[in-house]
């Protein structure tokens, strides 16, 4: 019998059919993750990463899929071509990532490919599995401001078709200051790593000080990941990691994601990649009500978040 061809991710959601909807979200240890997720979630805790394994672990709509391209270009010299070898999701597996079959998980995908590997992640801090730290793997966290993230989620909530309906965006606004979004609270998420950045050796990066400075943070990345890339080199990356560059290129802007799962013509996955877009949704009220709950949960934490540049 004819062994039968790998689907490759597109195809395999397409085939996935009428199994795609909007999850539910389940609790795993307080926190909120999608129903396929929690439902596999004794696997995904007991991951053992190899200790060449890098991990970019940011709360979603924080610059994820900016900080992933930076990196496999940063390891491959720069190279346009072969970091357009495939799309995002399968060059860079998302480790907890469990959707309707054939759709292959991020575990299944790592099982794949021979370290080191680049994975990435959403998990808050306690909930990455505890194999990254045993064995010293790097880490790159990446942190964008309350408000600018927020805005960001609630569109991406709108296009994406398997996350729960945002509902209106007052409502949404409520949602996440509770943390009742997938992934949960961003306050708890941008704190945990915050603390323990030293301890585990995390590069932290804000969002913020990518967009002001470009060169300046791919050089931080650069020198993190011990290596030594020429001038020309790194103002490719700097280029070829713009908003509008990524925003054109198939293999980083999701449209190789069928329509049945992110509806771009709702929302585009590269919306704006602006600082200051949250001035566009907030009303004053909104703004005052967010900015005293932002200070009652923040209050403990000296983390210098930057809502303007």
């Amino acid at each position: 019998m004819a062994e039968e061809k790998e689907l490759s991710y597109s195809e395999a959601i397409e085939k996935a059919g009428s199994a795609i909807h909007r999850f539910r979200l389940i609790e795993v240890k307080g926190i909120p993750l999608m129903e396929h997720i929690a439902n596999s979630w004794d696997p995904i805790w007991a991951f053992q990463p190899d200790p060449s394994d890098l991990l970019i672990a940011t709360y979603p709509k924080a610059g994820t899929t900016w900080t992933q391209e930076i990196v496999d270009l940063l390891l491959h010299d720069g190279d346009a071509e072969v970091c357009r070898r495939a799309p995002t999701a399968v060059r860079i597996p998302f480790l907890e990532i469990v959707s309707p079959p054939p759709i292959p998980s991020g575990l299944d995908q790592l099982s794949k490919m021979a370290p080191p590997r680049v994975i990435k992640t959403h998990l808050p801090f306690q909930l990455v599995p505890e194999g990254f730290w045993e064995n010293k793997c790097k880490a790159i966290y990446v942190a964008r401001n309350a408000k600018d993230n927020l805005v960001s989620y609630y569109h991406f909530d709108r296009m994406n078709l398997t996350q729960p309906e945002p509902g209106p965006w007052d409502g949404y606004l409520h949602k996440f200051m509770r943390g009742e979004l997938a992934w949960g609270s961003w306050y708890d998420h941008v704190k945990g790593f915050w603390q323990e950045r030293e301890k585990r050796n995390i590069l932290y990066l804000f969002y913020e000080d990518m967009k002001e400075n470009p060169r300046r943070e791919v050089e931080r990345i650069m020198r993190y990941l011990d290596l030594s890339l020429s001038d020309d080199v790194i103002r490719r990356i700097v280029e070829l990691t713009s908003f509008k560059a990524m925003k054109d290129n198939p293999m980083a802007n999701y449209t190789f994601i069928p329509k049945p799962v992110f509806d771009q013509s709702i929302s585009p996955f590269m919306r704006k990649g602006e600082v200051g877009d949250w001035t566009n949704h907030f009303s004053p009220e909104q703004s005052q009500l967010f900015d005293e709950d932002y200070e009652r949960q923040m209050k403990d934490a000296n983390i210098p978040f930057r809502a303007t540049i």
